[in-house]
């Protein structure tokens, strides 16, 4: 896609009867930069770039249209298709072992998390890699945004990955997100024990008909999964997960002390209390707050 994106600039450039570096001068690189893009060397267009390139020599959209294919080669094979599935499920539901999920990380957090891994190349690719992660979370603001919910193990709070001030932000990001509609936060703490996903991270994706897929993914590997009876089974595995892990107003206490340096671990509620706690919240204005983080529920501080 990559060569596509450069034979058709290419094209375009001679058209239009401008060199390489007439061509930069118009769209704010240089020249050299121009040249990579056309023989797809060195670091793929970023999409400020295919703007400016479509812009200036009156492509129509065209290469606005052909710049997420190419984005999509900056990662490996295994995820490209997921991040197809995604791009059209009407619900995703998550549970992060390690990280924040993509979806919801800050820009310097996603480089810091993108840095690491050996299938990273370059300092470009890097860049690419970042973007196209910050792409991907445009999903969220679009008014038929998918029902998300995130299931995060306690120790994603607690490594700060990108030192401690980035990590700072990242959790001051999952408050700000959880109090959208479509999104729902909880956190699995330790004292749950061992569970049926200690491996890795899991990723479930309903489309507009009804179809799931499940996703795996560890370190360095990932893997689709779309047989049904497959499916059935990761989604047994994540309604536990959901069920073990803490309700949404007490997930938000946690992640709001270790935002705030008051953490001291979680003192998981009773049966009585989760019996007590979900009694308020059907009783909220709406009746369906437990999909809502608490955000009408009475909180012990300020949002940051």
């Amino acid at each position: 896609m990559a060569a596509l994106f450069g034979n058709r600039v290419r094209r375009l450039r001679t058209a239009a009867g401008l060199t390489q570096t007439e061509l930069g001068a118009r769209t704010h690189v240089v020249g050299t930069r121009i040249t990579q893009v056309e023989r797809s060397s060195g670091a793929k267009p970023t999409q400020e770039l295919a703007r400016a390139l479509d812009e200036v020599l009156g492509a129509d959209g065209l290469l606005v249209d052909l710049w997420p294919y190419v984005y999509r080669e900056a990662f490996p094979d295994w995820s490209q298709k997921f991040m197809e599935y995604s791009a059209r499920a009407v619900s995703i539901r998550e549970y992060a072992a390690h990280v924040v999920p993509g979806l919801l990380q800050t820009e310097e957090y996603a480089h810091a998390v993108l840095s690491v891994g050996r299938t990273l190349q370059s300092e470009g690719h890097l860049a690419e890699r970042v973007e196209a992660r910050l792409q991907r979370q445009e999903r969220l603001a679009e008014t038929d945004r998918p029902e998300l919910w995130v299931v995060l193990d306690e120790a994603v709070l607690q490594r700060p990955v990108g030192g401690l001030d980035v990590m700072r932000r990242q959790l001051r990001r999952l408050l700000a997100a959880a109090r959208d509609r479509c999104t729902t936060v909880q956190v699995l703490p330790f004292r749950q024990g061992q569970h049926d996903s200690l491996g890795g991270s899991m990723t479930l994706l309903t489309m507009p008909d009804g179809e799931e897929t499940a996703y795996l993914e560890g370190s360095n590997y990932g893997q689709l999964v779309e047989e049904p009876a497959e499916v059935k089974e990761h989604v047994l595995i994540y309604d536990r997960l959901r069920a073990a892990a803490l309700p949404p107003v007490l997930s938000l206490d946690m992640i709001r002390a270790a935002m705030e340096g008051t953490y001291r671990g979680a003192n998981v509620p009773t049966r009585s209390d989760r019996r007590r706690l979900a009694q308020q919240q059907l009783q909220q204005p709406g009746g369906r707050q437990l999909r809502g983080g608490g955000r009408r529920a009475p909180r012990r501080g300020p949002r940051p």
